[in-house]
């Protein structure tokens, strides 16, 4: 498209003027004057005689002679205003059409995303649009980002965007996902832990909702989700979340802050929040790489501190003092 290109590049500007000023010339002549190599002041010439700014007397070493720039150049930026305005044409019917398109979206209630890529793709685009806040609910078998591979919501924590997520006990079970839980609190993610989750579910900015469908027996599609953008539906996802967020339990982690002496340990609150939250101290073992009995003293010392004898007292007493 050549009306979208420059009318003249700078060497054959420099080229011009120089023929101009020596009222023509040869290469040579334009390269010592225009501070030019001999092939770029003879490239520039040849581009001013096919632009039909410059004439040419023939011979062993040609003469150049400039023309007037009114008739080629004019030409040339009466073609690129001519093409500047079908462009803007052109942007004002798109407009229009994405405008239209925008409000019948609006309009509908849910967008359905079908298969394990698009749904992954949708996940991400969700988390880099998100600019103040993401709400998880995190369930068992993830069907599009497995714990650990979403480095999207990285990106958002980066950039101030607040994340917090409730994880149902099942999948803190699995190896390597406590890890990964930690790993996001400490870059900024606020973590909490229950029993169960009734749906898995993204709420970015509390706008755009990403659910999670039911998957039918021997679908060969892969996972379903469903997008909802307005809505009685999205109202009562985003109350959904903050009913289960206030009932939930904290999960501390390791490497937050420092002990203190007199106070509970790090080590002994992440594992009395991950008790509370249901996970069985095998599995809390298991995951830190510790012995149960070594799960069972970090327990009994935070019900010395507490002055109880029992785990319900301990949670009890843990919530009162704001342990978690």
């Amino acid at each position: 498209m050549a009306e979208e290109m420059e009318l003249m590049t700078e060497t054959q500007q420099d080229a011009y003027r120089s023929l101009v000023q020596l009222d023509g010339g040869r290469a040579a002549d334009v390269a010592a004057l225009g501070a030019l190599s001999h092939a770029q002041a003879a490239g520039a010439l040849q581009a001013l005689l096919e632009a039909g700014l410059a004439v040419v007397e023939p011979g062993p070493d040609p003469v150049f002679r400039p023309l007037p720039p009114e008739v080629a150049l004019g030409a040339s930026l009466l073609r690129r205003q001519e093409a500047l305005e079908r462009g803007r044409r052109i942007m004002t019917d798109l407009h229009e059409q994405y405008r239209a398109a925008s409000r019948q979206r609006s309009e509908q209630v849910a967008e359905l995303v079908v298969g394990a890529e698009p749904l992954r793709r949708r996940l991400r685009q969700v988390q880099d649009l998100a600019g103040d806040e993401l709400l998880w609910f995190c369930r068992a078998n993830p069907v599009a980002l497995a714990s650990g591979e979403n480095t999207a919501e990285f990106d958002a924590l980066a950039r101030g965007v607040v994340s917090r997520a409730v994880y149902e006990r099942e999948p803190l079970l699995a190896p390597g996902v406590l890890d990964n839980v930690a790993e996001g609190i400490r870059r900024g993610q606020v973590a909490r832990a229950t029993q169960s989750l009734p749906v898995r579910m993204l709420i970015a900015d509390r706008t755009t909702a990403v659910l999670s469908l039911i998957r039918e027996p021997g679908d060969a599609a892969g996972p379903r989700a469903a997008v909802i953008n307005n809505g009685e539906l999205l109202h009562a996802l985003v109350d959904l979340f903050d009913g289960h967020w206030e009932t939930a339990v904290p999960i501390r982690v390791t490497g937050g802050g420092t002990d203190h002496p007199e106070g509970p340990a790090e080590a002994e609150l992440y594992v009395l929040s991950l008790v509370v939250g249901g996970v069985p101290d095998k599995a809390i073992a298991s995951q830190l790489g510790v012995s149960r009995r070594t799960v069972q003293r970090r327990l009994d010392r935070l019900m010395a501190l507490a002055g109880v004898d029992s785990r319900a007292g301990l949670a009890y007493h843990a919530a009162r003092r704001g342990w978690l």
